[in-house]
């Protein structure tokens, strides 16, 4: 049930993201673009997340850890890319800036809305 609502908050999040922000834009069938963007960008995150993490650690130690910002908005736009350019889904960011924005409402409203419903009972 947990995984359910996560993917929910992201499909949430990543709505989101294409309203307020002029320079991401959905193209097709909207749930179903951001369903797959959501895998997409889960994918990216379980698997090159860590990675870049893993090497930006000192700048994450210099910057008090505001790098992982930049991660976030790096890895939401490659997933863009790789939907675009791979699996033929029609979410796009246009640039980087774009990107950092997204990546940071996709953080805020998928970690307020997994808080919402985060199960208190397995605590």
């Amino acid at each position: 049930m947990n995984l359910i609502i996560r993917f929910a908050a992201i499909m949430l999040s990543l709505f989101a993201a294409a309203y307020f922000l002029p320079g991401i834009r959905v193209r097709g069938d909207g749930w179903i673009v951001y369903s797959a963007m959501a895998v997409i960008l889960s994918i990216v995150n379980l698997v090159i997340r860590p990675v870049l993490k893993f090497f930006s650690f000192p700048l994450r130690v210099l910057t008090l850890g505001l790098f992982t910002l930049v991660i976030n908005a790096f890895t939401f736009w490659f997933s863009s890319y790789l939907a675009v350019h791979f699996f033929n889904v029609g979410f796009y960011v246009d640039d980087f800036l774009s990107a950092f924005g997204g990546a940071l409402i996709v953080s805020i409203v998928s970690g307020v809305v997994s808080w919402f419903f985060e199960d208190k009972d397995h605590k």
